[in-house]
């Protein structure tokens, strides 16, 4: 019989509002404006199979984390591993759990209460970034291992870009024009092989794709004409059922622009259902939660293999090589 560690997490939940939190854009004037927030209990769940082999077992499971419209009001996690709540240099939070020798199929349970706020923005027309936010935000405009910048995409990325045409006076109007261009083109749809990873050479030449693929590219568009951007991975909580399962994962983008800070855009969203086009440059909707943000996460000294490229499935290692077979569900249900 295994033996239950329950860690559990009680985060405060302050009195400050969205707009006084760190990263939260100052300004009002979207559609989410009028939207109430959620409260949310999640229920992860994941199960480890069966191992013979021996060796170290290193779990890393995704936890919700705080950001300006997502306060994590309790958060469990119960294993039958000892394990901890860690956090990457991002501020990505994870559950860390370690065992080693033959084991049998187990299962984590992670129960979370989450907040989730509607957001809006207004970018302060005109502005531009100075070099000292260009410097201050300067791992927001870096390579990643799927999309390096610079000489490596000049042509497929400038070729667009001068499709746009000359750049007009201000961040917020060239990050408009992007987020455009990105609608238009690229056509939200999984078949073949191929989407699905943010590689920003299959963005380009294939203009098709999930989430991933078309915020690489609008990351990518971004990040080439110094707006920084950063990638953001959870999961949907459909705002039109109260409880249920969830699918699947969810990403969209955040670029930071003068006078406003941190602003949502969901251009995939926009694509698949364009009465909601202006609401998802600069609002977002009480519809996810937020897992973790970046590209290319290490999880701390015992995480042996290659970076992730996005980290919202659990991920483990046996004996410093990726193991296959864990599995993981979520489902979700609206409090009070």
């Amino acid at each position: 019989m295994h033996r239950n560690f329950i860690l559990a997490l009680a985060l405060a939940v302050g009195c400050a509002g969205p707009a006084e939190r760190e990263d939260s854009p100052p300004g009002g004037g979207s559609a989410a404006e009028s939207l109430a927030g959620r409260r949310l209990a999640l229920e992860l769940t994941v199960t480890v199979p069966e191992l013979a082999e021996e060796g170290p077992l290193h779990v890393f499971v995704p936890l919700p984390r705080e950001a300006s419209a997502q306060r994590v009001e309790t958060l469990t996690v119960i294993a039958p591993i000892e394990g901890s709540i860690q956090a990457d240099g991002l501020g990505n939070r994870f559950w860390h759990g370690e065992s080693a020798g033959p084991r049998g199929e187990f299962q984590i349970q992670v129960n979370a209460t989450v907040e989730r706020l509607p957001r809006s923005s207004s970018p302060v027309a005109g502005a531009a970034l100075t070099e000292g936010d260009r410097e201050r935000l300067s791992p927001w405009l870096a390579s990643t291992d799927r999309v390096p910048l610079g000489e490596a995409t000049e042509e497929e990325l400038r070729a667009i870009l001068d499709e746009l045409g000359p750049s007009p006076a201000g961040a917020d109007a060239r990050a408009r024009q992007i987020y455009e261009w990105v609608v238009d083109n690229v056509e939200y749809r999984k078949t073949g092989t191929g989407w699905g990873n943010g590689d920003i050479f299959w963005a380009c030449s294939e203009r098709y794709g999930n989430c991933t693929d078309f915020h690489t590219l609008l990351l990518a568009l971004a990040r080439t004409e110094g707006i920084p951007g950063r990638f953001e991975m959870g999961f949907p909580i459909p705002m039109d059922r109260p409880s249920g399962s969830i699918g699947g994962y969810h990403c969209w983008v955040e670029l930071w622009l003068p006078g406003a800070g941190w602003i949502p855009l969901d251009a995939s969203e926009a694509a698949k259902h364009p009465e909601d086009r202006e609401l998802h440059f600069g609002g977002e909707e009480p519809d996810r939660v937020l897992f973790t943000r970046g590209r290319d996460l290490r999880l701390g000294d015992d995480h042996q293999g290659p970076a992730l490229n996005y980290f919202i499935h659990t991920f483990a290692e046996l004996d410093g090589s990726r193991l296959d077979g864990v599995e993981q569900t979520v489902r979700y249900e609206e409090m009070p």
